[in-house]
């Protein structure tokens, strides 16, 4: 009878290893992403690294300033490590979100990536409503084209225009009197065109300044707008093909870290 001149341990399965290799190295460390994040947030954002020092050095000197007080300053400088270095974090936190909304400004699709951030109560149309090529035809140049695209919410229904300030503006006052013409008196309409002269919103401040806007909707109320706006076909003119407003789609697992 044949014997196995082998060793008697059993042998591990190739597959079950490849599958570990194979997921291990699809999933980045945090050391990597948080690196990402702040190379990110650095190019666009010269001042991260002087607040980030500032917020730290400011807590850390309070922790240690309180510990002299009350004659512990180890127990409270660690203490201050501690919370200075989470208060730095919070400090790239924010800044790593305005410098990624900065880094896509001017580009088409930025306010529906801006736009995607909006919490519950909003309902959001990731799609141009509204879209004006102006002088040029050409599908790949989209420099010259304006676009419209809505959000409804408590504050009633509002309009964001993006693209060159003439053709931003024209149609802009064209979708808000039709939805007006469509919904009534009792809804507002409010309109907001994103750019970067004086008289624009910036698209980082854009989610901002909708939150702010007067609440007269109920939740309910808000649903049944949005119902009535997708279920007419006529008041969503032709977009041009290629416009991909998830193009510009802000990284929100790169801005948290994970």
């Amino acid at each position: 009878m044949a014997t196995s001149s082998g060793s008697n341990e059993p042998k591990k399965s190739r597959f079950r290893r490849g599958r570990g290799e194979a997921g291990a190295s699809k999933a980045p460390g945090r050391s990597s992403q948080f690196k990402q994040v702040f190379e990110t947030t650095r190019a666009n954002d010269p001042a991260l690294i002087p607040w980030m020092v500032g917020a730290f050095a400011l807590v850390f000197l309070l922790f240690l300033a309180i510990g002299f007080g009350f004659g512990h300053p180890i127990y409270f400088g660690i203490l201050g490590l501690l919370f200075g270095l989470l208060v730095a974090m919070v400090v790239l936190a924010r800044r790593a979100n305005t410098a990624i909304y900065k880094s896509i400004s001017g580009q088409p699709g930025a306010s529906a990536a801006a736009m995607s951030s909006l919490r519950r109560g909003w309902f959001f149309e990731q799609e141009p409503v509204g879209a004006d090529m102006g002088r040029s035809r050409q599908v790949k140049d989209l420099s010259s084209a304006a676009m419209v695209y809505r959000a409804v919410g408590k504050p009633g229904v509002v309009l964001v225009a993006e693209g060159p300030k003439g053709g931003a503006t024209r149609l802009l006052a064209q979708e808000s009197k039709r939805t007006s013409r469509v919904l009534g008196p009792e809804v507002p309409v409010h309109t907001i065109r994103v750019g970067t002269d004086d008289e624009a919103v910036p698209v980082e401040r854009l989610t901002k300044d909708m939150q702010k806007l007067p609440k007269v909707l109920t939740d309910d109320e808000s649903g049944q707008v949005t119902k009535r706006l997708r279920a007419l076909g006529g008041l969503k003119p032709g977009v041009p093909a290629g416009v991909d407003p998830n193009k510009a789609r802000v990284n929100r697992a790169a801005m948290r870290g994970r």
